[in-house]
């Protein structure tokens, strides 16, 4: 759709956005913290049943970035929003609406219905602004480099053992950052460099759970902006 005519049907039809957002998803995923700042916040997954999402399972922690959330590039336009907006390096997890991706792992397969890319270690995440493959996952053994940094997948722990690719800033705008997964934690206190990350046991159930048949979504927001934004993005009472 042509930019002009996408940015006067949400001037004037905000819903439409809504159409392209939780409206066609039967999963979702949510994840609040107690503020923006925080590092440690708590996920809950819901599934649609007629009209409305109810709870699924009960809820786990997560934790966030080093510098908490910051409004990010997802399914939905805040407009000019309250709160840090998240760019490239900023340590802080992205917070909005956001389809999910790839599946990754070390593995060769994994228990999931999500595409899965098993990581081998040429595997590498671009983060450099300038890349025509900015925030995206690329073989650096086939595909022509024209980027100066990067994140490599195979790594010597096990955070990237199972994890998830998070559709933020997708297509990407450059600066407003890359690289955002669901990926295994250090731990329940240890924070992120932007990621949402999670106890082994959780993530492998996020994989299990997922089926891209049903749309699923990740609403990611403090509580406080979720409470203001649940009757205008149809989100369910935490």
């Amino acid at each position: 759709m042509n930019p002009l005519i996408k940015s006067l049907l949400l001037l004037f039809f905000p819903w439409v956005a809504l159409a392209q957002g939780l409206d066609g998803s039967d999963q979702l995923i949510v994840v609040t913290s107690k503020n923006w700042d925080d590092v440690q916040a708590t996920a809950q997954r819901y599934e649609r049943h007629g009209k409305t999402f109810e709870k699924f399972e009960a809820p786990f922690a997560v934790v966030l970035g080093k510098n908490g959330m910051g409004w990010g590039k997802g399914l939905l336009d805040v407009g000019q929003p309250d709160g840090p907006v998240k760019q490239e390096g900023d340590g802080k997890a992205p917070a909005g609406m956001f389809k999910l991706g790839t599946a990754f792992g070390y593995e060769p397969s994994a228990r999931t219905h999500l595409p899965y890319l098993a990581l081998t270690p040429t595997i590498e995440c671009v983060d450099d602004s300038q890349s025509a493959r900015y925030n995206e996952l690329v073989d650096g053994a086939v595909v022509a480099k024209d980027w100066s940094s990067s994140e490599l997948m195979r790594r010597s722990d096990d955070l990237y053992r199972q994890g998830i690719f998070i559709e933020h800033n997708t297509p990407a705008t450059p600066t407003a950052g890359s690289c955002i997964f669901f990926h295994i934690w250090r731990g329940p206190t240890a924070p992120t460099r932007g990621c949402t990350a999670m106890d082994p046991a959780d993530i492998a159930r996020l994989l299990d759970w997922l089926d891209p048949g049903k749309s699923p979504v990740l609403v990611q927001l403090p509580q406080a902006q979720y409470e203001q934004l649940r009757e205008r993005w149809k989100l369910p009472k935490r």
